[in-house]
């Protein structure tokens, strides 16, 4: 018999991410305090969203906080969006080999 180690990251009281990654745990974790802080940041500057929205919207410029940033400073949209379209290629092809 194995003992396994899972680390479960909760946010809001629902399991979000469960995995043997203490590393890949605390990443995420993170990133969702992000995202409720950036949701936090939205709503009080008077955007008004629905709560599902808001917390989808939030949870996706968290996890891209990267690519926001560079946005930010002025990167043009299309080179952000092909540089990842070139990444989602490579990882497909190191998937199928």
């Amino acid at each position: 018999m194995a003992v396994i180690t899972q680390y479960v990251v909760q946010h809001k009281g629902i399991d979000k991410l469960v995995t043997t990654d203490k590393k890949e745990a605390d990443q995420y974790d993170k990133m969702l305090g992000i995202a409720d802080n950036l949701s936090l940041y939205i709503q009080h500057k008077g955007i008004e969203l629905d709560d599902q929205i808001a917390e989808d919207l939030s949870i996706l410029l968290a996890k891209n906080k990267d690519a926001v940033a560079k946005l930010l400073r002025g990167t043009d949209a299309d080179s952000i969006l092909e540089a990842e379209k070139a990444d989602i290629v490579d990882m497909q092809q190191k998937k199928q080999a």
